[in-house]
Parts: structure tokens; sequence; C-alpha cells
């Protein structure tokens, strides 16, 4: 068994077409109101220029939108915190896009579409657009991604002693990817997690042995239905556990590791 790592959760943010925003996610999982019948809009990431805006992909909007929110909620400089960036597939649209390309016309590959195809291209565009020259790391864990990318939030804040911005989506996959990649809709979230002083809710993390799949956290709430599609969805019983204010949830690592968060 590892020690815990304690660190407090300044900052929440939370986006999907039907869930657009914390509140209404956090009301929804509660049982407290319906999702709003409408699709949102995608985000339009206003801290970028109007030209980086319009050529700016998916995983670029959402991203950025989680990510200016957690900022807001912690009352953080978005400038000045390290950042983490995951996604389990990035933009399968665009890598769909440069494979059908590469094979009927090679030549005619678009600069800003390679530009936007790489696995940082949301951190990229983030310290750009707030002007940060704060680290970043972008990764990816297939299926365990959201719990790796937390695993890492909470590391960084407790060896460096400085808050951390963590943020997590993944977008619509196109084409034949979709078969062996699948994922539906726009979905981030998003965390400030700071060092383990001040009124902030407290949260423990520390790894343990594999658990029975069974025994694994499952998201139950009304808000289930509306992302369970999406690549991201593993990150839900986290939320939930936040918004329905449970002692903890256990999410999935790896093949024999998990990850186990304790609240208060």
């Amino acid at each position: 068994m590892n020690a815990p790592l304690s660190v407090r959760i300044e900052g929440l943010s939370f986006w999907s077409s039907r869930l657009p925003g914390w509140q209404v996610a956090h009301a929804v999982i509660r049982g407290e109101s319906a999702a709003p019948e409408a699709v949102a809009p995608r985000p339009s990431p206003t801290l970028l220029a109007p030209t980086e805006r319009r050529r700016a992909p998916d995983t670029v909007a959402i991203a950025l939108e989680v990510a200016s929110r957690a900022c807001e909620a912690a009352q953080r400089a978005p400038a000045e915190l390290a950042s983490i960036f995951a996604s389990t597939h990035g933009d399968l649209a665009i890598s769909d896009y440069m494979c059908a390309t590469l094979v009927d016309t090679p030549t005619l590959i678009s600069p800003v579409k390679f530009h936007n195809s790489v696995h940082n291209a949301a951190a990229g565009y983030w310290s750009i657009g707030t002007g940060s020259y704060a680290s970043y790391t972008a990764l990816s864990a297939f299926q365990n991604t959201f719990a790796v990318g937390l695993l890492e939030a909470v590391t960084q804040v407790v060896c460096d002693a400085k808050p951390v911005l963590y943020v997590a989506f993944d977008i619509e996959a196109k084409g034949p990817l979709a078969t062996v990649a699948p994922s539906k809709g726009l979905f981030g979230v998003g965390m400030v997690l700071a060092p383990d002083v001040g009124c902030a809710p407290r949260m423990t993390a520390r790894i343990i042995d594999a658990i029975p799949t069974r025994a694994q956290s499952r998201a139950q709430s009304p808000a289930a239905a509306l992302i369970a599609d999406n690549a991201l969805a593993p990150c839900l019983p986290f939320f939930e556990a936040v918004a329905l204010e449970r002692s903890g949830v256990i999410l999935r690592l790896g093949e024999h590791s998990s990850l186990d968060i304790a609240f208060g």
C-alpha cells in the first residue's frame, strides 16, 4: 500500500452538449433538475484571438472551455498554473481526415489540420491564449486516461507544493476509426488542485492493488446516460461522488492497480 497524497479541490468544471456547466451537471446528478432538452452549441474559447478561435478544432474548444471555468471557480490566474491535459483518443476527426487524405491525395494535407493533430495541441493553445510559461503535460492512457491524469495532477501538486490545473476531454470519433475507438459527442472536465492547506474541500489519493471490475465505482446518476458513449465517461463516478457528497470513489488505473480517492 502507498501512503495517501493529500490535496485541496479549489474549483471544478464540467461541459457536455446536454450538461453545459458544472452547476447544470451537479443538479442533474443529484436529481434536483432534469437535463436541458436543447443541445448546447460548441463552446467558443474567448481567450483566443478570433482567427485562432475559428480554426480551433473541437478538442481545443472543449478543453479551453473547461480549463477556463475551472480557473474561474478556483479564482486562480490561468497563466500561473502548471497544467495537465488528458485525452483518451485526442482528435479522432483530424486523424480520420489525415489518414483518408494520405491515401487519396497525400500532397494536399492541410498544414492547419496537421498542426492541430498532435496530442498536445489543446495544451499549446492554452499556453498561448493565457500567455503562460508554466509547464504542461499531455497524456493518454486509453480507458484509464482520467484516473491516470488525476494521479499525475495530484502527484505534481504534492511534489511541487503548487496548484495545478487538470483538464480531461474527448470528442466525437469519425470514419473507420469510430469502429475501433468509439466516442460520441463533446465532453470535458477540469479542476484546480492545490496543496493541502486552506478551507477548500480536501481529497486524498493512493494507489491500491487492482480490484475486481464489479467492485469499482460505477456511474449511476441520471447524468450517466447523457455521456455514456463518450470515451471520457469513466470520469463520471468521480464527479458523482463530489456532487452526492460521498466519502470516496475507486477508479481503475490499469490492469494491476486502482486509484483510491477519499474526500473530507
